[in-house]
């Protein structure tokens, strides 16, 4: 047999017009990747700055039940601003009321108030968050408690607001 009959097998299995296919070069693949990573960053620019532009939601006020009954040394949970985000108000023992967030920023367990201590303790890997301000005191957690934001009126103790 000889090469010519060979080719001619070859060309007839994988017929593919060599001249008229189109390849993609290493400079058409640069600029499609320069050009797609920027739009990419232009977006991600454009997002970030609507998101800062939209004003925040206003919170509901809230009474919370009870509030006003509180002793010194105690707590009282209450949910705010949902149904779904557990919070916790503790009346200090010089009688200032703190209110914060359920929700360890660690690993999302229910921390609880520990008047002994007056601290803010999360059960679960030993995290400790001071009552004042709500800042990680110990354990693993590094960010504080969102603090909600309380208003007494004539009529009872109202959460206003949430502040990070």
């Amino acid at each position: 047999m000889s090469d010519d009959s060979n080719t001619a097998r070859w060309r007839e299995d994988f017929p593919v017009r060599w001249d008229s296919d189109h390849y993609l070069t290493r400079r058409e693949l640069a600029k499609f990747l320069t050009l797609g990573s920027g739009v990419l960053a232009c977006a991600t620019g454009a997002l970030a700055i609507a998101a800062r532009e939209t004003p925040p939601k206003p919170y509901p006020a809230l009474l919370i039940p009870s509030a006003t009954q509180l002793l010194p040394g105690t707590s009282l949970l209450f949910r705010y601003p949902t149904d779904q985000d557990p919070c916790i108000l503790i009346k200090t023992g010089n009688g200032e009321l703190k209110a914060y967030s359920q929700v360890c920023t660690h690993l999302s367990c229910a921390v609880r108030y520990e008047a002994e201590g007056n601290t803010i303790a999360c059960p679960c890997h030993r995290g400790f968050f001071a009552v004042a301000d709500g800042r990680p005191t110990g354990g693993p957690p590094t960010r504080g408690l969102p603090r909600v934001v309380l208003d007494t009126r004539a009529d009872g103790i109202y959460a206003i607001g949430m502040e990070a």
